[in-house]
């Protein structure tokens, strides 16, 4: 979703750029960016941010913020790492800004609801998977990749309009019924095309998985 800033009243834009600086500030403190002088990883990130650019670009929809698009954030969580994932996220929403598809007053609120909350969750569900289910090649493949994808969107899509009916964006009763169900379908979609990515970079270039690690999912497997 592209959520427009005339959906919220500005004490949700004030408090989404406090909260916007606050995420810069402890990515710039805690990224990983001795990796990107390696310009195989500088390389992956800029992909990962034009291809997210293309995607969010696209519009279905039929009500301004209620745009069904792939998020992508889970496969960039698993391939960058968390921090990484969130300057791709935040380089395709500039992205999107540039040629028109959201005002530049609403990048706050996007950043936060469509690139932070996302790697948020992606980064939670794959430390329950490693927590709770053996380490195994399948479950980071399966359950990680493609499920944990599945899951990531649905649940970002939840919560995003959660915060539409709060802000009084548009009623319960009409997103349960003609927008969230949408994003059952967009989470199979989402499951694929995640799921496809993750499991080619992993067959051909494990080292560029930042999630993936040779000795606790292939040794002695």
């Amino acid at each position: 979703m592209n959520l427009a800033s005339s959906l919220f009243p500005a004490a949700w834009h004030g408090v989404m750029l406090v909260l916007s600086l606050a995420v810069a500030w402890q990515t710039l403190r805690r990224a990983p960016w001795r990796r990107l002088l390696v310009s195989s990883q500088l390389n992956l990130l800029l992909g990962f941010a034009v291809g997210l650019t293309l995607m969010w670009s696209l519009k279905a929809g039929v009500k301004p913020g209620l745009n069904l698009h792939m998020l992508g954030a889970m496969a960039a969580t698993l391939t960058l790492g968390p921090w990484l994932a969130v300057v791709a996220l935040a380089a395709a929403l500039s992205g999107v800004a540039l040629n028109g598809a959201i005002e530049w007053d609403a990048w706050p609120i996007n950043f936060i609801l469509m690139a932070v909350l996302p790697v948020a969750i992606a980064s939670g569900i794959q430390r329950c998977i490693e927590r709770w289910l053996p380490a195994h090649f399948f479950v980071f493949i399966f359950v990680t990749s493609f499920a944990g994808a599945a899951l990531t969107v649905m649940l970002q899509g939840l919560i995003a309009s959660a915060a539409m009916v709060v802000a009084g964006a548009y009623s319960a009763e009409f997103l349960l019924s003609d927008y969230l169900p949408f994003f059952l379908l967009l989470g199979f979609s989402e499951a694929w095309i995640s799921g496809a990515i993750v499991t080619l970079l992993v067959v051909y270039r494990p080292d560029w998985v930042a999630g993936f690690d040779d000795s606790r999912y292939l040794l002695n497997k």
